[in-house]
């Protein structure tokens, strides 16, 4: 299994623009799929979208047409471009694996946090 760092939240006006990254430590070349989730406070988890091996994505209904997750097998980096985001959005990002038992969702990394506010 591969460890996996997020980065490049921050804070954005509404309407804005980010794209988070997610490097792993070896290759993901092989690995079912690999997805985004997120977090606000008081809540669980829950994942917003996911990449399989062979380029198909999946999304949750709120990020349809506004995300993009995307994966790069020779840079073992997993993507996410987020356009037109809403204050909704705000959240810290997370990513993880499904080695084709599910998500892993017993170990996390320490996230990046994405502000949505004017």
């Amino acid at each position: 299994q591969v460890y996996l760092v997020e980065s490049g939240g921050g804070l954005v006006q509404p309407g804005g623009s980010l794209t988070l990254s997610c490097a792993a430590s070896g290759s993901i070349r092989d690995i079912y799929r690999l997805g985004w989730y997120r977090q606000t406070p008081g809540q669980q988890r829950a994942l917003v979208a996911a990449v399989g091996r062979d380029g198909s994505t999946e999304y949750v209904d709120s990020v349809k047409g506004r995300f993009t997750a995307s994966r790069d097998n020779a840079q073992n980096t997993l993507y996410l471009r987020m356009n037109s985001l809403k204050p909704e959005d705000t959240a810290i990002y997370y990513c993880t694996a499904d080695y084709g038992l599910g998500f892993l969702t017993d170990r996390w990394g320490l996230g990046t946090q994405v502000t949505v506010s004017s």
